[in-house]
């Protein structure tokens, strides 16, 4: 797809604004979201030829984590916290169980693709060390 016409923004300034961005602590879709309905930029994509997150890889700015996988993290830390105060919570017991599965179920894709390191393994503790 060709860039809109309408975009008044050259390639250099949209990564100027995304790196910026994420300086000041936003992730990749909360950067997106602010160049779409501030900016005017419809898809970073489709106007630079890049995504987000290769923008901010060619910058040295993307972080350790991929931006799925830090949030199922954090979700996972929130229901351990949430079930050390009732532990009783049968559905939040299942909840963790799922979203722990689905984190494993993304490291290894992550692994296979060459984003985590070799022998990359999800452990509860150091998650909530990376976490908070």
């Amino acid at each position: 797809m060709a860039r809109p016409d309408w975009v008044m923004y050259s390639n250099e300034e949209i990564e100027e604004f995304i790196v910026k961005f994420h300086k000041e602590g936003k992730s990749s879709s909360e950067i997106g979201i602010i160049l779409r309905d501030q900016y005017g930029v419809p898809s970073v994509k489709e106007v630079t030829g890049e995504k987000i997150t290769e923008i901010l890889k060619r910058n040295n700015e993307f972080g350790k984590y991929p931006e799925d996988l830090m949030n199922l993290i954090r979700r996972a830390v929130n229901i351990r916290d949430h079930l050390a105060e009732n532990p009783k919570d049968v559905h939040s017991k299942r909840g963790l169980t799922i979203v722990e599965s689905r984190i494993r179920r993304l490291g290894k894709y992550y692994v296979r693709d060459g984003q985590l390191p070799e022998g990359w393994r999800y452990d509860p503790t150091e998650a909530a060390l990376l976490v908070k």
